[in-house]
Formats: structure tokens, sequence, C-alpha cells
């Protein structure tokens, strides 16, 4: 199950992260109170070398992704806007797409982004950039956007993301069966990150 802690702001947070056995940790570039500007990525990133790091952006151009990018060394993008599905060809480094979900009409926006690394599934949440609002998603309506993308041939992650905590992490696997879960709030306390709800968190994955 790859697991993966967002919203790293110091490097506390991260290494715990990195230590409670994390896949990836992920840096916030779209506005956001987790917001990171690309100097600080850098130098949470350059202490991290033992995990993925995923830049997160919402609509930003594509040069603009590329360039923050190889500036703080991430290893993956995560793309949180209305960014087409030709925009995935525009990044060199594997990208993870995030798409919201409100109903079954949403689903049929995903096969268009086969090509991603990853396709992140959350709840359809007010706002420009959902990451973070502690809702979770249907598990009806997950298993559903799992089993479309897998019968249309998609290979990549299918990541669970929204609502996730410690207590509530193992059900939702067992709900859904996804490939990977990304977890923000549900590790923080007070807005934020908590080192003993990130081991928890990561001790409830691998238990589960």
């Amino acid at each position: 199950m790859w697991v993966k802690i967002c919203g790293i702001r110091t490097m506390k947070a991260g290494l715990a992260a990195m230590e409670a056995g994390a896949d990836a940790v992920g840096f916030v570039f779209a506005p956001s109170r987790r917001q990171v500007d690309p100097d600080r990525a850098q130098a949470l990133a350059m202490g991290l070398p033992g995990v993925a790091r995923v830049g997160v952006f919402a609509d930003t151009p594509p040069a603009e992704v590329v360039r923050i990018a190889r500036y703080v060394g991430l290893t993956h993008v995560q793309l949180h806007g209305d960014e087409p599905p030709e925009y995935l060809r525009e990044l060199p480094l594997p990208a993870i797409k995030a798409v919201r979900l409100a109903g079954e009409a949403d689903l049929e926006a995903l096969p268009a982004y086969r090509e991603a690394w990853g396709i992140l599934i959350e709840p359809r949440v007010p706002g420009p950039f959902a990451g973070g609002a502690g809702l979770p998603l249907d598990p009806a309506l997950a298993r559903a956007a799992r089993d479309r993308l897998r019968a249309e041939g998609y290979r990549g992650k299918v990541i669970l993301a929204g609502g996730l905590t410690p207590e509530t992490v193992c059900g939702a696997i067992r709900a859904v069966a996804p490939d990977g879960v990304d977890v923000s709030s549900g590790v923080e306390v007070r807005g934020e990150k908590n080192i003993d709800r990130i081991y928890d968190f990561l001790a409830a994955v691998r238990g589960c």
C-alpha cells in the first residue's frame, strides 16, 4: 500500500513521515494554509532523500511546474486543478491527477487521464483546491471509480484521499481496496502535523 503524507511544512514532520515508513511526502504549492514556497520546499526535500517528493499544484502553467520541480528536487507532481489530459504530456516527471467526485457522472472524466502515473480520487468540495478538507469520499463511489479505471485498462495507482485518519484508514482500505492512500489534515492537531498521528497512521495502514 503506497502512502503519502501531504502538506509537509517542517523538517520534523517530514522526517517523521519518512521514518514511519511513508512512501512519499507532499509539498503544497497551490493556494492553501499548507502552502510552501520553493525555497522552503527545496530545503525540506534535500533532507528527505529516502521518500518520493511530490509537488502539489493547481492550474499552474506546465513550464512553471517544471521549473519548480527541478529547483526543489521533486520526484513527482500532483495536479489538483482543472488540468486537461494533454497537460500530462508536457511534464517530464510522473504525474498524479486528482479527480473530484460527487456522483457517478464524474466517473466519465477518469479514463481520459489514463496516462497519469497515479489517479487520486477525493470528494468534490467547494473551492479551487480541495486538498486537506477532511471530508471522506463515499466508499461505493470510490469503488465505482476504481472499477471504471481498471475496466478501461488503467494500470497506474488508484489513490484514495479525503477524511482519512489513523482511526478510519484501515476501514477505508478494506472498503475500497485502493493502491494507495493520501492524508493531510487527518494527521494534524490544531492545524499542524502531529508526529504521533503520523506514526499512528502508518501503523494503521501496515496493520491493515
